[in-house]
């Protein structure tokens, strides 16, 4: 398991993204994987760096396991900011005109959509969201 502990800082998103890709690139992921594992962890982070620690700043822990024959990556991501739980989040309308949509829960609805599991917990003061991707 690769973890790399890091400020919650829009800043920093391109550290986040070398990480997961170094990461990537030792399982042998596909393009198509590659980026929606990408987008998903850009989605998370940007969201905690936004929004979970308001004014006072905070850390972000990120995990990431790859199964053993490389069938799959498993990403957790906790912070210690506000409690949040993204899953029950009220979906966007997509097929509303943009203008008439409410603003936020495109990019959690599309990290639904291209991860094979997603779980969240609040747990000892901590947001944990942990996704999986299947690689095949």
């Amino acid at each position: 398991m690769k973890k790399l502990e890091i400020a919650a800082d829009s800043e920093k998103l391109e550290e986040v993204i070398a990480f997961v890709d170094e990461v990537i690139d030792s399982a042998g992921c596909s393009t198509k994987a590659r980026r929606q594992i990408n987008m998903a962890v850009e989605e998370i982070f940007l969201n905690i760096s936004s929004y979970s620690y308001e004014e006072k700043g905070g850390m972000v822990l990120i995990e990431i396991e790859n199964e053993q024959d490389n069938t799959s990556l498993t990403l957790t991501i906790s912070d210690s900011g506000t409690p949040f739980d993204p899953l029950s989040a009220e979906e966007p309308d997509i097929h509303q005109p943009g203008r008439e949509r409410k603003i936020g829960g495109l990019g959690i609805m599309m990290v639904k959509k291209t991860m094979d599991e997603i779980q969240y917990e609040y747990k000892d003061g901590k947001n944990i969201l942990t996704i999986k991707k299947n690689l095949g």
